[in-house]
Order: structure tokens, then C-alpha cells, then sequence
């Protein structure tokens, strides 16, 4: 296969700033879709605005955190469980782990998904802010659930089908029981007919020392070049200038860096130079059907490995 680029804009509802940034991206077909976070203070407007255009390429972006003291928001069930002593949802993924009820997680997530439909979006995706349901922080995971929740209605989900070696953090989190917990939740993926992405690949979400916008889009641009056959998806947070937010959010600066960067005709020419073709998720849940038996044979396989 060809490759193929997922570029999807996350933290869309966040602030007006994204909004702004995601709604111009997602006019001028600079970027494959985004995801909206349904708790999020700039939600509704963001909604409205998708119904508006028409916007068939927006996810929800499931959320359980709620990291910026500068935008914090809570849950839409309103469990204790899911907040911290502010009332808001837990700054830190293994805060949520720890603290989150498993009743209250599904509830919320059900509460989530009938937040988009009430806003009448038909979304095409689903991913997840701060990768709060994979169990990383103490292995506590939801996959199973979301994974299930995405089957019913016949969503995709990011995830990764294999590890990118070349990626810095997949390397760092590589290991064989990395990979056993990844085949297991590939297989069941596969059994409950949710599509997935070949591989998934990351950047800094914070300012590195010494980064600037120049060095950036270099290491942007590498990646492009340097892409694996198959479909792969990296992620922006893009978002407009803000004065107010620039001054209270850490890395805000990065945020608009990665407004710029699909805007950047270096950035675009090479994508075209690489010959790398932006596709969405409808692409990645469409393009290969995959037998569940097959996958029930290889979950079954990776549950009785030791």
C-alpha cells in the first residue's frame, strides 16, 4: 500500500483559539479532520460551526483530563469520582486511573457519545485526550470498553496496529509485554470490526530546549519523508495566538506553531515531494475489511500466551 498520512487536529471545543485554528485548517483541507472534546468550554461553538459547514471528518475526542489550570472543565455525568478536589476532571492521566470509578468511566463515556448526536454530528472517528483509557500510567485500561462503544456504532479508533520503530517514544515503550498487550487489543479491535491506523506517530507536545518553529517543521518534514508504507496518523494541537493563554498555558507557543505548520508551503510541497497522500478515517474503516474469525483465533492465541 502507499502511504498514507492521518493528520488529525485534537482539542477541538478546547478554547476559541483552537477553535478558530481547527476551523480554518479544516476549511482550506489543510488537515484530515480533527476531534472534539465534548466537556470542553468552547464545545457548542465549535459544534455549531461543524453543522454549519457540513464537516463530515470530525471525531470525538473522548475526555477524562483536564491538564490547564489557565481551562479546566468537568465531566458531563458530574461523578465525583471522575474530579479532583477543584471539581474539574484530573490534571494527570494517572490521577484519573487511580481515582476514576469503572461504572462512572462507562456512564461518562455513553454521556459523551450522546453529546455529539444532541449537537447532530455524525462523527467519523474517535480517539482519546492524553491517552487516559490506555492503561499507561498504571495499567488500568478501558480499550476493551472503548473499543466496544466504537463497534456499536461502527467507528474507528486511534490506535496502532504495530510500533514504529523509528518513532522515539514507541521505542521507548517497546518491549515484549508491550507487544503482547498489543496484539491482544489489535485482534479484539479486528474481532469487534473497529478500524485502526498501521502505525501511529508522535512528536513533543511541550517546547523542547532551544526548539524553534524552523526546527520543528524540519523534524515535521523528516517524518514525512521517512514514513512507513501503510496508513499512519500523527496529531497537532493547533491553535491561534491568544495573549491571555500564551501567558498562562505552558508551550502555547507550540500550539500555534502547529496552526502554521499545515498552512507552511515547505510542509505541503513536501508532502507532494514524498508522495504522501492525506486520507481520513472513513479511508482506514473502509479500505480493509478484516476477517473476525481470524481475529478471534489470533485474540484467543495472545490471551493463552505467557
Amino acid at each position: 500500500m502507499a502511504r498514507k498520512l492521518i493528520l488529525n487536529c485534537d482539542d477541538f471545543g478546547q478554547s476559541p483559539a483552537a477553535n478558530e485554528a481547527i476551523l480554518h485548517l479544516l476549511e482550506e483541507r489543510k488537515v484530515s479532520s480533527a476531534t472534539i472534546m465534548t466537556p470542553a468550554p468552547a464545545f457548542e461553538e465549535a459544534a455549531a460551526r461543524v453543522r454549519e459547514r457540513g464537516y463530515a471528518n470530525v471525531g470525538l475526542h473522548l475526555t477524562f483530563t483536564s491538564e490547564y489550570d489557565a481551562i479546566r472543565w468537568r465531566s458531563l455525568t458530574g461523578n465525583p469520582s471522575l474530579h479532583d478536589e477543584s471539581g474539574h476532571m484530573y490534571r494527570t492521566v494517572e490521577e484519573f486511573e487511580r481515582g476514576a470509578d469503572p461504572k462512572a468511566v462507562r456512564l461518562e463515556m455513553a454521556a459523551q457519545f450522546e453529546a455529539v448526536k444532541q449537537a447532530g454530528l455524525a462523527i467519523s472517528h474517535v480517539d482519546n485526550h492524553m491517552g487516559s483509557l490506555y492503561g499507561v500510567a498504571t495499567g488500568r485500561s478501558y480499550l476493551p470498553l472503548t473499543l466496544w462503544e466504537c463497534s456499536k456504532r461502527k467507528l474507528p479508533f486511534r490506535l496502532f496496529r504495530g510500533l514504529y520503530e523509528k518513532d522515539a517514544f514507541m521505542a521507548s515503550i517497546d518491549g515484549p509485554g508491550t507487544r503482547k498487550t498489543l496484539a491482544q487489543v489489535v485482534a479484539l479491535a479486528d474481532l469487534l470490526g473497529v478500524g485502526l491506523p498501521d502505525y501511529l506517530l508522535s512528536h513533543s507536545y511541550h517546547l523542547e530546549e532551544g526548539e524553534t518553529y524552523e526546527s520543528f517543521r524540519a523534524m515535521m518534514i523528516a517524518k514525512l519523508y521517512d514514513l512507513p508504507d501503510g496508513i499512519s496518523e500523527t496529531y497537532i494541537h493547533p491553535a491561534a495566538e491568544d495573549e491571555e493563554l500564551a501567558g498562562r498555558v505552558r508551550s502555547w507557543e507550540k500550539r500555534v506553531w502547529e496552526y502554521r505548520l499545515p498552512l507552511d508551503n515547505d510542509f505541503n510541497y513536501a508532502l507532494r515531494d514524498a508522495g504522501v497522500e492525506l486520507v481520513d478515517y472513513r479511508f482506514v474503516q473502509q479500505s480493509r475489511p478484516r476477517s473476525r474469525l481470524k481475529a478471534a483465533a489470533r485474540l484467543a492465541k495472545a490471551l493463552l500466551q505467557r
